[in-house]
């Protein structure tokens, strides 16, 4: 595991700016936010290729879906909270229904907004872009897979959501690594007793929680599931065989999330124990990302509780 630690959304930025050397025909859209957003420099290098369209998401989603039908490679990005929130209906009609390459980034995610409460700690993002058809959605663990899931989406002829955070994140994977593609998941660990399918800031967790399962004589497979819309099926089907049982772990809703459809896919398949660790029947409120993620259980311990909870009922 590397070392350090660095937010999702600044890979975002230095992404914008390398594939912004390569493809002259690449334009961003923001909402005032740039700052927050880390696009404020592809700005200041790209100026005849920014748009800012003020705190109206619902115009930055149509301004996008113009600029695709124009042949330009577009990126819109702005708090997920609000851009997917308020420009639902857009990213719809104008976006997902005509299947343009759009490529929408919600930053800010997750209870580890912090401070900024509910109304910013967008939990429900992945459950409202995964159900449209030929909608790809990522969440990238840390800030190298941010910056290669990025850099794969610009090739990508279909819409894509990709979810960042605001806090800074654990190093899980080394510079350069660029083994992340659409459809994709990175088994991290393998292990024989349980399977961990997570993603975003519960990577590192599934990865902590997997070193105390092992003190214990259970033996964890990891599986950063990245690529939550496709899933990685066939490496969660092959994990599931050979444990029987399975944790999910996401910071989201357990609604409609991850969980959800890990669960959908092993039912189908090959049925077996499923235990999510999510946020249950409850929106976010203001504190510390640390207390945060403390508070909605979204930590090592609740995984490797769940994880001995579906161990004792797993599949034999």
């Amino acid at each position: 595991m590397a070392a350090g630690e660095r937010s999702t959304r600044d890979a975002f930025g230095q992404a914008l700016l390398e594939l912004a050397d390569i493809d002259e025909e690449l334009v961003v859209v923001d909402g005032d936010v740039g700052s927050s957003t880390r696009v404020s420099r592809f700005a200041g290098r790209f100026p005849d290729r920014f748009f800012s369209v003020g705190m109206a998401e619902q115009d930055m989603i149509l301004t996008a879906a113009g600029l695709a039908l124009c042949g330009l490679n577009v990126y819109v990005s702005s708090f997920a909270s609000f851009l997917v929130g308020r420009g639902y209906e857009q990213i719809r009609s104008a976006v997902a229904i005509p299947s343009l390459p759009v490529k929408i980034v919600g930053s800010h995610c997750g209870v580890t907004v912090g401070e900024d409460g509910a109304s910013h700690q967008m939990l429900e993002d992945l459950a409202l872009m995964r159900v449209f058809p030929n909608m790809t959605v990522l969440v990238p663990a840390d800030y190298a897979s941010a910056l290669s899931l990025v850099k794969k989406s610009s090739e990508m002829a279909s819409p894509v959501y990709i979810r960042l955070g605001r806090a800074p994140s654990p190093d899980i994977y080394g510079d350069g690594d660029d083994g992340f593609v659409p459809g994709g998941g990175r088994v991290l660990r393998e292990g024989a007793d349980v399977t961990v399918c997570c993603c975003g800031i519960m990577v590192f967790e599934a990865l902590r929680a997997a070193d105390i399962l092992a003190r214990q004589n259970i033996s964890a497979e990891v599986i950063d599931c990245y690529s939550v819309s496709p899933l990685p099926a066939q490496q969660i089907l092959e994990s599931v065989h050979r444990t029987g049982c399975c944790v999910a772990a996401e910071e989201h809703f357990a609604r409609g999330g991850l969980g959800e459809a890990v669960a959908s896919l092993v039912s189908g398949a090959y049925p077996v124990p499923v235990k999510q660790v999510a946020v249950f029947d409850r929106f976010g409120q203001s504190g510390s990302p640390a207390e945060l993620q403390e508070y909605y259980g979204l930590t090592a311990s609740q995984i490797v509780s769940a994880a001995v909870q579906v161990w004792t009922m797993r599949r034999r």
